[in-house]
């Protein structure tokens, strides 16, 4: 049994050395920094490193000062509010974007409908912030001048709190939106064509077809990427978040990634930030994990 296994391996042994560079660039940027995780209970000082520190008293003093915050829970629930808005409002929109461009005949339509929507994917959030500012800037704004224009009092959509979180989720939903479409787009040309052309002889109608056929074919992808996401629930979008915000609207935009760059970071309180993102590591793999079972009821899961 030894021998062949070891004559598989020496039998794919191209194949295994053109993976060595990928499994070189995971161990060295995604396995070696995990040492790094020792900073959170430690009291950690720049010039003596990481093994030269001393270790916390208590060992949870820097998770304890998270938590003992006077923002912790507005920092916790703004993260998953966000992170959860942007789940909801993001994972139904490229579905229907794929069906859509999948249904199209008119091809040249399609290709070209599917190239504008996944453009906005390559733009830097410097650029969408400046095109936000550019319609939604409560002095000099397209939509503002327009308000202002049928009589209407400008609205300050970057400085108020009632809109920010709108703001946030739409921008973010137009920029992942043709990029997520592509997905279910090699997804729904994994569907078997027979069963469109079966269902065809029995009659059905194209929304038939889509409601019984497509989604079906697609739902494992679609579960796939929803426990992905949900994985990444603490993660709101600090880029998104961190140059779209201003003072004002800290009361409904500050999250846990941003309060962590200005307590952890600008302060070179690294034994802090690490902490937290120590937490906030360990709640998406609980969420993860419990996704997954769910899933597998269904017989959707990853693993």
């Amino acid at each position: 049994m030894k021998k062949l296994a070891l004559g598989r391996l020496w039998q794919h042994r191209v194949l295994l050395l053109m993976l060595l560079p990928g499994l070189a660039w995971f161990f060295v940027y995604r396995y070696m920094p995990m040492y790094g995780a020792v900073i959170a209970f430690k009291d950690y000082q720049f010039l003596n490193g990481i093994v030269g520190s001393p270790w916390a008293n208590p060992w949870y003093k820097h998770f304890q000062y998270f938590y003992e915050s006077p923002y912790f829970s507005q920092l916790l629930n703004n993260t998953l509010l966000i992170s959860m808005y942007k789940l909801l409002f993001g994972t139904a929109p490229p579905i229907l974007l794929a069906i859509l461009i999948n249904e199209c005949k008119v091809r040249w339509f399609s290709r070209l409908v599917q190239t504008l929507s996944y453009m906005p994917h390559f733009l830097s959030w410097v650029i969408i912030y400046g095109i936000a500012l550019a319609f939604l800037s409560q002095s000099t704004g397209l939509v503002n001048r327009w308000l202002e224009s049928m009589g209407l009092d400008a609205i300050p959509f970057l400085q108020s709190t009632e809109w920010f979180r709108s703001i946030l989720v739409g921008t973010d939903v137009w920029q992942n939106l043709g990029w997520g479409a592509i997905i279910y787009l090699a997804a729904i040309a994994g569907v078997d064509p027979t069963l469109y052309e079966s269902a065809r002889v029995d009659g059905a109608s194209r929304l038939r077809m889509i409601w019984h056929i497509t989604l079906p074919g697609i739902r494992s992808v679609i579960v796939m990427l929803f426990i992905i996401k949900l994985g990444q629930v603490m993660d709101a979008g600090f880029d998104q978040i961190y140059i779209f915000y201003n003072v004002l609207v800290y009361p409904v935009a500050d999250i846990i990634d941003t309060w962590v760059f200005r307590t952890g970071l600008e302060q070179m309180n690294f034994s802090v930030a690490s902490a937290v993102g120590l937490f906030k590591s360990a709640i998406g793999l609980v969420l993860v994990l419990a996704a997954n079972k769910m899933a597998k009821k269904w017989g959707e899961g990853i693993w």
